[in-house]
């Protein structure tokens, strides 16, 4: 395993059960996601341009990342320009990647769910240190 735990909270299995069913290739599309993306930038430290930290959020710890390149093949032709968004905490010091929320930006022009990540990951959330459900 790439990661030591790849868990998510239940808002962004939600939304992953709802792009589902539209993507069909979207769990595999996940998968290679973790394997590729996350690994090069994670582990190898290679920024390819397409996973940045989200600023202004009023803790330091677990860094909270939105990634903007995930191949769906599910969206022939598009490559790693799918529209799908993927914000997903690190906790570098357990080595665990927890997904936070998924949308698909050509039919929701919201950027992330600012209060979702606040309400499981600023200093006054008592759930900063329970992991969520393993996603894989």
């Amino acid at each position: 395993m790439i990661f030591e735990s790849v868990t998510s909270i239940p808002e962004f299995e939600r939304d992953f059960k709802k792009l589902s069913k539209k993507f069909r290739t979207l769990k595999n599309d996940l998968k290679t996601f973790i394997e590729t993306q996350l690994f090069i930038y994670h582990k190898r430290k290679i920024d390819n341009g397409g996973i940045f930290r989200i600023p202004g959020l009023d803790f330091e710890s677990p860094a909270v990342y939105k990634a903007r390149k995930l191949a769906c093949k599910s969206l022939k032709g598009k490559g790693v320009h799918s529209g799908i968004r993927v914000i997903y905490a690190y906790f570098e010091d357990r080595d665990r990647i927890e997904f936070i929320e998924i949308y698909y930006k050509k039919k929701d022009s919201t950027d992330c769910d600012r209060k979702r990540i606040k309400k499981y990951y600023s200093r006054k959330s008592s759930r900063r240190l329970n992991p969520g459900v393993e996603f894989f």
